[in-house]
């Protein structure tokens, strides 16, 4: 895990900061399955104590993207097959009603955010920039769903999404497969825009089943 910049955890609540930390590294994949880490270790890098380092990795052990190591620390979550079929499965369940009930809520302020998000996704996808790209696709699919007004929803779907550590997009993102996965969310919006929702419901679940092969190409 990179050294943060000094004084990067400064502001409000440190274990949410340290809980956003983690998690990012989870989901990028710079922490990957197998990986042991101590909470004191943890903490010392990030300079703060060890108490809001242990309550933001027990949460992340709730959630099931950590399990503790006795005398050690704590250990990402293997993600077999079947666990990442679940996890589509779920989404599917969710997000295309969420995304169909935030389309018939959503107004023009929130397709212009939602279309500058999705121009940040692209310019990532363009980079090979896959941290990048993944924090502006988490961003574009959670505000979109947060137009429907269910916040449980929102939070349901972004567990889902975080307990998918994505390994190994850096050779998505040189096939171009990136590329082709952030020009769905132009399609996305235009479906919104046009009040098309039959459009919108084919394009979100194309869209799904996208992302599930992808995750198949990195665990292999």
């Amino acid at each position: 895990m990179a050294e943060p910049a000094a004084g990067l955890l400064q502001h409000t609540s440190l274990r949410d900061q340290v809980l956003e930390h983690v998690r990012h590294a989870l989901v990028s994949g710079e922490i990957r399955p197998g990986d042991i880490y101590s909470a004191s270790a943890l903490a010392t890098r990030l300079r703060v104590s060890s108490s809001p380092v242990r309550e933001a990795m027990l949460t992340l052990v709730n959630q099931g993207l950590l399990e503790p190591v006795r005398n050690r620390g704590f250990r990402v979550v293997p993600m077999s097959d079947r666990d990442l079929d679940e996890v589509y499965e779920m989404r599917v369940l969710l997000e295309l009603p969420g995304t169909l009930k935030a389309a018939a809520r959503i107004t023009d302020a929130d397709l212009d955010r939602l279309r500058a998000l999705a121009g940040d996704i692209e310019d990532a996808a363009e980079a090979g920039d896959v941290v990048r790209f993944l924090d502006a696709d988490r961003h574009f699919h959670l505000d979109l769903l947060a137009c429907g007004g269910n916040g449980r929803l929102v939070d349901a779907v972004a567990t889902l999404r975080d307990q998918t550590r994505l390994y190994g997009l850096e050779n998505l993102a040189e096939r171009g497969t990136l590329a082709d996965s952030a020009r769905e969310h132009r399609e996305i919006l235009a479906a919104i825009a046009d009040r098309d929702s039959a459009r919108l419901e084919e394009l979100v679940h194309a869209h799904l089943r996208h992302i599930r092969a992808d995750w198949a190409q990195t665990q292999d």
